[in-house]
């Protein structure tokens, strides 16, 4: 008999981004806090009697072998010489192009939910750095809490946040994070900060100014929501997203956002879904 397993695979957002430099490989140094959201995708696992892998994902129009779910499938069979496969559907709730890691989160969750239906007990790190190669954002999602990250986002030190409500507005855009990363009007040079001046509210998302310039779209739902308090772009956009007081402030302004955009109320978390609904 085989086994399946379903877990939400969930977002993130960037609370804020600062580029201290450039490293000789092409990428950047960066600081960030990585906020859990309990919000995302729900993601399916189907052991298969052979070792084909599948992904189901009508919502999003790319090729099977380029899905991150595919690829971190494959590479745990290469990794660990698995001869197993397995059916992946995803529920594709978090919009592409975003700024709100849903790629990583599929893939580190696929990581997380085939380490078990395999056993292949392979330690957390272990999956970490194998996700490592997949993006660099698929470590915090595999360590499954909310993070101070440095590095290319793959160096993380846990940190416990407010379970905040926030708003999420999606703008009718993608953004290609490269396209960010290669801009010549990008800061590089951003000082490094302490995590206390992180608390103190000392911080900002280096790529905001870019991104605002270039996506009028981006920069209209940002002055929409500055009505309401302080926005701020999620990585290299496109969402944009405001703390609220509580949830009820949340759900009201996502139920006003201009009909041009999605908008979505949304908790704070401190653990990853995934995680929880392992045990």
């Amino acid at each position: 008999m085989t086994s399946s397993l379903t877990l939400l695979s969930p977002a993130k957002l960037n609370l804020f981004l600062h580029v201290t430099g450039r490293r000789p490989d092409g990428y950047h140094n960066l600081q960030t806090v990585f906020q859990l959201l309990n919000w995302g995708d729900a993601m399916r696992f189907s052991e298969r009697t052979d070792s084909t892998v599948t992904v189901a994902c009508p919502a999003l129009d790319i090729d099977v072998e380029s899905n991150l779910a595919f690829r971190a499938a494959r590479a745990l069979q290469d990794s660990y010489g698995c001869t197993q496969g397995v059916d992946i559907a995803i529920d594709k709730v978090l919009p592409h192009g975003a700024g709100l890691g849903g790629g990583s989160s599929n893939a580190a969750t696929t990581l997380i939910a085939l380490n078990r239906l395999w056993k292949l007990n392979a330690p957390t790190d272990e999956l970490a750095d194998l996700g490592k190669t997949l993006g660099a954002d698929v470590p915090v999602f595999v360590h499954g809490q909310c993070a101070w990250a440095e590095g290319i986002g793959e160096i993380l030190q846990p940190i416990v946040l407010p379970e905040s409500w926030f708003v999420v507005v999606k703008p009718p855009v993608e953004i290609p994070t490269s396209e960010i990363f290669q801009s010549k009007e990008l800061t590089r040079d951003t000082p490094a900060i302490t995590i206390a001046a992180f608390f103190e509210g000392q911080y900002r998302n280096d790529c905001e100014a870019v991104v605002l310039q270039r996506f009028p779209v981006v920069k209209a739902a940002y002055n929409w929501l500055a009505q309401y308090g302080e926005p701020h772009l999620t990585g290299t956009g496109s969402c944009v997203f405001l703390e609220c007081h509580s949830e009820a402030q949340a759900v009201k302004i996502a139920a006003a956002v201009p009909t041009e955009n999605l908008a979505f109320a949304v908790q704070g978390i401190n653990q990853s879904p995934t995680l929880t609904g392992m045990t």
